[in-house]
């Protein structure tokens, strides 16, 4: 199952963390958010012990939309080593982001 993150665990769950951790940015409301959601789920699934894969709710956590230039959702970024080395804008098939999670596994 995909993590809970927030304002107050991002530091540590994603930030601190050696792993490549793939972060959704979605809302309730977002229709595409809506569904890309299984997709997310079963990336985290897929890849458990491997890669974080998270989602942050940005109507319950402002700061980091703010932090990260969150204009649009969903926006998945892919987080190595405290840098942002990749993103994705909008609702994709799970090929398209389980392709940029491969490359950064290397």
């Amino acid at each position: 199952m995909a993590l809970e993150l927030t304002d107050a665990n991002f530091q540590s769950t994603v930030l601190d963390s050696e792993k490549l951790t793939v972060v959704d940015f979605w809302a309730e409301w977002c229709g595409p958010c809506r569904a890309i959601g299984p997709v997310i789920e079963e990336l985290a699934k897929e890849y458990d012990g491997k890669v974080n894969v998270g989602k942050v709710n940005v109507d319950n956590n402002p700061n980091l939309s703010v932090n990260y230039g969150i204009t649009s959702i969903p926006a998945i970024l892919f987080i190595k080593g405290g840098q942002v080395v990749d993103k994705q804008i909008g609702a994709v098939p799970k090929s398209v982001i389980d392709k940029k999670i491969q490359a950064h596994l290397s």
